[in-house]
């Protein structure tokens, strides 16, 4: 499993600061570290820069869960998400916040928005998804087994369990977001190897 390795002072800030922003209020600002496809970390920057067009590449978490019965709990991005509003996605997706670990990361984004805590999650894999608005590092976990699942409704408009030919069914279709089409087909192997 890929690890983050933060430097020993606190990561520059991208872009750096200049004079006449120096003092610019950085409360309530959500950091994300800004990382090599290694894990180092090299600076820190804002989820707006991150996603503004400057693509700096930083590390996301994803978890799948699926049911004894082989069966994939998907969520429904909330309207409210400035990327793939709407859409159908991973279980749990979120980025790591600056000082986190990518285990950290996952627990904490499961929680926010499944309430879900006890899991043993599996590493599958690490790689690099570039889409027209960022550039992440994904690091992808799998969980098996009978979950009590909550959805916050903040960060998860709906969620349910949908079967392999469902999901196959409505691949190319605008379902689902580009990012789940193409990490399932990479890892639905996988996915199925587990059960």
């Amino acid at each position: 499993m890929l690890e983050l390795i933060y430097p020993e002072e606190v990561a520059p800030v991208l872009p750096p600061l200049s004079v006449g922003n120096r003092n610019a209020d950085m409360r309530g600002v959500e950091w994300f570290p800004v990382v090599e496809p290694s894990g180092l970390v090299t600076g820190r920057a804002s989820r707006k820069y991150c996603h503004g067009g400057a693509k700096p590449l930083h590390p996301v978490v994803h978890l799948h869960i699926m049911d004894r019965s082989g069966r994939l709990y998907l969520q429904k991005r909330s309207m409210d998400k400035d990327i793939q509003p709407g859409k159908w996605d991973t279980a749990v997706g979120g980025h790591v916040d600056y000082g986190e670990s990518i285990i950290e990361a996952l627990y904490r984004e499961a929680s926010e928005e499944l309430g879900f805590s006890e899991f043993n999650p599996v590493h599958i894999i690490s790689y690099v998804f570039e889409s027209a608005v960022e550039k992440e590092l994904v690091n992808v976990f799998a969980a098996v087994g009978s979950f009590t699942l909550v959805p916050d409704k903040d960060e998860v408009s709906e969620g349910r369990y949908w079967d392999m030919k469902e999901i196959g069914e409505n691949f190319g279709k605008s379902v689902f977001t580009p990012n789940f089409e193409q990490e399932f087909a990479r890892i639905r192997a996988s996915l199925e190897a587990m059960l």
